[in-house]
């Protein structure tokens, strides 16, 4: 025998349905969740709030309210489900204007739209300015502001002793309270994968015996020319120098071996002191990368141009001359650094 509901039940339900929908609509559509007052903590009239990685909904909207949104564990849980976000809420940080609804709310964390951060490492740079730029990120929180270069590489589990060339010139987005050691890390671990894959495409006649040697190489090709049409042919210069072991004899070396104490004006009283970096005075690679290589720097050091140039002058207009000779290298100095 069938069970035979009461008539007016369905109508019971569908009204109770109705004020639910109302009820979820004010909390979601009508209802402001930001109170006035509110210490803003980024520009004014704004609420930032930060949720952590793993959270479920109970504790987005705990993180919520403790973080000066006016809800409660009850209306999170209703906004979410009603607006089918229960399992897209990202963590991260958020921006929230006063007067932001709850569904405004959850829907923006649905979306993943939090607040993103960047540092952008130009290509050519030396660690010691790269270290500048990240100490100067207001929204970084700076464990490793006041550590030696060796207490970073350690922190980031790097082998090598000295930091220069360590880290892949690029632009690394970050949330606000990440820590500086994140885009140490980053970047870190970006330059050994491109070294990697550079290395794993050298020819067999390359005159480096090793990957730091090649970012060593590459260090310099970066600083002699920013010209992208030079670089292999540059990049040849100093791989037939290496071959037949001839001098470097460049002078972006000799500069970062002078350190601070570098003016601006590369004397040859510099060119003549003996020093660790000086490819003047001693032949083969300088001890360490001196900056920061590009992926086109790296790139041509393992492709150099099909040329046997050993000697290069820069035009004064961001190309350089290329000769084979001696006498033709001095020729091309006359014409373009001494105007003869």
């Amino acid at each position: 025998m069938k069970r035979i509901l009461p008539r007016h039940f369905f109508k019971v339900i569908a009204l109770l349905a109705t004020l639910t929908f109302i009820t979820l609509a004010y909390w979601a559509f009508g209802a402001n969740v930001i109170p006035n007052g509110v210490t803003p903590l980024t520009t004014e009239g704004q609420l930032r709030v930060k949720i952590a990685p793993g959270s479920n909904v109970n504790s987005v909207a705990r993180q919520l309210i403790a973080q000066g949104v006016d809800t409660s564990v009850l209306k999170v849980q209703l906004v979410t489900r009603g607006l089918f976000q229960g399992s897209k809420l990202k963590a991260g940080v958020y921006d929230f204007a006063p007067g932001s609804s709850l569904a405004t709310i959850v829907l923006k964390m649905g979306r993943g739209d939090s607040v993103r951060m960047s540092i952008t490492l130009v290509e050519g740079s030396t660690f010691k300015q790269f270290k500048s730029m990240i100490d100067a990120q207001p929204e970084l929180k700076k464990e490793a502001r006041k550590w030696t270069s060796q207490q970073i590489l350690t922190a980031i589990g790097a082998k090598e002793t000295h930091p220069e060339g360590l880290f892949f010139p690029d632009t690394y987005l970050y949330e606000p309270g990440d820590t500086d050691l994140v885009i140490y890390q980053r970047a870190y671990k970006a330059m050994n994968k491109r070294l990697d894959d550079y290395w794993s495409k050298r020819p067999s006649d390359l005159p480096i015996k090793t990957p730091y040697d090649l970012l060593k190489l590459a260090s310099i090709i970066e600083k002699e020319t920013g010209h992208h049409e030079d670089r292999t042919l540059v990049s040849a210069v100093f791989n037939n120098r290496l071959k037949i072991g001839m001098k470097l004899q460049t002078d972006p070396t000799v500069i970062y071996g002078l350190g601070d104490r570098f003016d601006g004006n590369l004397r040859k009283k510099d060119l003549l002191t003996d020093g660790p970096y000086n490819t003047y005075t001693r032949y083969g690679l300088p001890p360490s990368p001196i900056a920061m290589p590009g992926k086109e720097a790296l790139a041509a050091a393992i492709a150099p141009a099909k040329s046997t140039a050993v000697y290069f002058v820069a035009k004064g207009n961001g190309r350089s001359s290329f000769s084979e000779t001696l006498v033709e290298h001095n020729r091309a100095v006359r014409q373009y650094q001494l105007g003869k």
